[in-house]
């Protein structure tokens, strides 16, 4: 691997002067150089820090500056914390993106990468069309928070919007590094009496309101105006994206479905994939211009399992990959078959 240059955390200062912390994963050389990003809430420091590892390293020996910002209020970043999606990030996440462009060792053009949450707000932040952001690759996400998110489906409340209340609650009670806040204690405290119940929060909005039309790129998929590569896997929840932009958006636009649990398919444990070949392919295409023909790859990518074998160790599941040039596909069609005669 070229070598790279880590800086373990640098403060990016917001408009209103609160402080985001990153972490970046410099390139070889003096620049400038295109940039990716992952904007979490999950801790760059412990949290991501193994996945991070076998990421942003790639991409930086690649010519790519990386750089992992904490969402407001969790981890090492200032702020407090409201809610996944909320406003505050997503306006956070367009200053980081003008952040990053203004730096001298940026040229100017950034991507945006990221699994579930990251993949959420990378759409999201699509949406909003910052200058810089040029193109997304979005993995494990949905287009619609309310109908193909883990608080209702369908119109029922599921036990995940309790679950993964008590997740993020606790998750973001955690305190900031010590090594990189002198202030941590008293940071902790105030993070601890300032945080909301999200699961409570939730479930005052049973009904598809402006709440969750927020963050949901459904509502006006011409909105999202770069490039989008969309992968997730067949033992993951969150199935629906791919095919959904695949056809709705109006852009350079490659659907991935493999046989993949909730992971990045290249630390799968499953049947691991070469995932950073793709990510690498899509942004050499959109941020550095390099004529790749990643554009002529079928619009839609997918594993088919012939059948289940399930065994208590994980081993590859078993079936054949297909692709269609166009999506939707003439050779997919519905077909209803009844439960009984008439019922």
């Amino acid at each position: 691997m070229a070598q790279i240059t880590i800086i373990e955390n640098e403060w990016i200062i917001l408009p209103d002067g609160r402080r985001l912390a990153a972490r970046i994963w410099m390139p070889k050389g003096i620049g400038p150089f295109p940039a990716i990003l992952e904007y979490l809430p999950y801790r760059k420091r412990d949290g991501t820090a193994p996945r991070d590892h076998t990421t942003h390293p790639v991409f930086a020996a690649a010519g790519y500056a990386c750089i992992r910002v904490d969402i407001a209020g969790t981890g090492d970043s200032d702020g407090m914390f409201d809610d996944e999606y909320s406003e505050q990030e997503l306006a956070d996440g367009e200053a980081v993106l003008a952040w990053i462009a203004a730096r001298d060792w940026c040229d100017g053009k950034i991507g945006m990468i990221g699994i579930s949450w990251g993949g959420f707000n990378g759409l999201q932040l699509a949406y909003r069309q910052p200058e810089a952001l040029k193109a997304v690759v979005s993995v494990a996400s949905t287009t619609d928070r309310y109908a193909d998110d883990i608080h209702f489906m369908g119109g029922c409340l599921l036990s995940d919007n309790v679950n993964w209340g008590g997740q993020l609650f606790t998750n973001q009670s955690r305190p900031p590094d010590p090594a990189l806040r002198p202030d941590w204690r008293d940071f902790w405290v105030e993070r601890m009496e300032n945080l909301p119940f999200m699961a409570a929060d939730w479930l005052e909005h049973p009904l598809r309101d402006d709440f969750w039309k927020h963050g949901s790129v459904c509502e006006d998929y011409g909105r999202i105006q770069v490039p989008v590569l969309t992968t997730t896997g067949w033992a993951d929840a969150y199935v629906n994206a791919p095919s959904q932009l695949a056809e709705h958006l109006n852009v350079p636009v490659k659907a991935l479905v493999g046989p993949w649990e909730h992971r990045y398919a290249h630390i799968s444990r499953l049947d691991a994939s070469d995932f950073l070949s793709e990510v690498l392919g899509w942004f050499d295409r959109w941020l550095k211009g390099e004529e790749n023909g990643a554009e002529d790859l079928p619009d839609y990518r997918v594993f088919i399992q012939e059948h289940f074998n399930p065994t208590q160790a994980n081993r590859p599941p078993i079936g054949r990959w297909v692709a269609e040039t166009n999506w939707p596909s003439p050779h997919v069609s519905g077909r209803t078959v009844w439960l009984g005669d008439g019922q």
